[in-house]
This record gives C-alpha cells, structure tokens and sequence, in this order.
C-alpha cells in the first residue's frame, strides 16, 4: 500500500469531492469506463476491467506520492457516488510540464460537474507542483471538452497530435495549454521552501 503525504488532502467544491484514486474505486471506475467515453482518451481502453483499474490506481498512488501526479476520483458530496476522474500528471522529458485528464460516466454528463471540479483541480495543481504550463489534447469534434478547456481559459496551441496507448497509434488532436499564474508561482515557491527534504 503506498503511502501519501498529509499534504495531499481532498479538494471539497459546492456539489464534489475530488480525493486521490484508491484501490476500493477500481469497481466503480472500470463500471463507468464504456466505449463512447474510451475512444475519446488516450491512456483509457475498452473494454476496461477491475484488475486493469485497480493497476492503474497503484501507479498513479505511487506517482502521486512523488508529486508527480494529482490523479483525482470526482466524487459527489450528496451520496459519495463516484463519477469520474481527472488528473494533472508531469509530461515525461517535461518535468515543468503537467498535462490534465479528465472524463464523467454518462450518468453524470450534462449537470456541469466538470465544469465545477476542472478549475479546482487546477488550482490545487499549480499550488502544489512545481510546474509551470498546464496542456490539454482534445479531439476537435468533442464539442463538452473543448469547453472545458475554454472555461479554464487554456490557449489554442494549433492542430497537433498524440500517441494513444489506448488503440496502439497517433490520433490527431487539438493541443491547449496554460500558463501559472505569477501570484501561483510565488506561493508555490513560498510552500517549496517549508517542505522536508525528501518528501
């Protein structure tokens, strides 16, 4: 079992939990995983087991207590009812780079909860990684995540592409990024200098 530092705590919104993924979501997570939501994603195929998301959860937790990643269960705060994911992982070869992932199960599209746990993930994310630029691919007809990115204020890189270990190729995509804000990269510093060493 990997242990996370206490500074990795739960990110509480109006409707949301966002909370780091643990073993007992791999259930839930491979039930919301279908197809439609598969083939939009890069790292995500289906069909999607519990074994092959409880492996996930074990790297992500490993790669979370290195700072390295931010991989968030989103759950809703009425019922606990777990409803998607989104994470802010460095990009390899990039460390000042993080690139953000998100999806919902179709039950819970259409209500605006990404809308509400994006920018709290991000937020949490530059005020606690040590990177600088925040990107995002997205495929140009899906036309729900384009909006996300928008709301987050994210600026249109151009056409691009990205490989998808999820279908074994390169895919055409539209890449976003944003930029720390100066006042973030202040407190981001200001929290660096009281961390232990080594952690």
């Amino acid at each position: 079992m990997v242990v996370l530092p206490q500074s990795l705590p739960a990110i509480e919104t109006e409707r949301l939990r966002l909370r780091c993924a643990e073993e007992r979501d791999a259930p839930a997570i491979a039930d919301l995983m279908n197809e439609a939501i598969s083939r939009r994603l890069a790292s995500w195929p289906y069909p999607y087991t519990v074994p092959m998301a409880a492996d996930r959860i074990t790297g992500v937790r490993v790669a979370a207590a290195q700072r390295r990643s931010l991989p968030f269960v989103i759950e809703r705060r009425a019922d606990g009812a777990v409803m998607g994911w989104i994470s802010i992982s460095r990009a390899p070869g990039e460390d000042s780079v993080a690139l953000l992932t998100y999806w919902l199960g179709d039950a819970f599209q259409g209500h605006g909860y990404m809308s509400e746990a994006a920018p709290a993930a991000v937020r949490h994310a530059f005020a606690l990684m040590d990177v600088a630029t925040l990107r995002a691919a997205v495929q140009g007809d899906n036309g729900a995540s384009l909006g996300i990115v928008r709301l987050l204020g994210m600026s249109s890189m151009g056409e691009g592409r990205i490989w998808c270990p999820a279908r074994g190729r390169e895919e055409a995509c539209l890449w976003f990024e944003l930029h720390r804000p100066a006042e973030m990269a202040k407190a981001t510093a200001s929290a660096a200098c009281v961390q232990p060493s080594g952690t």
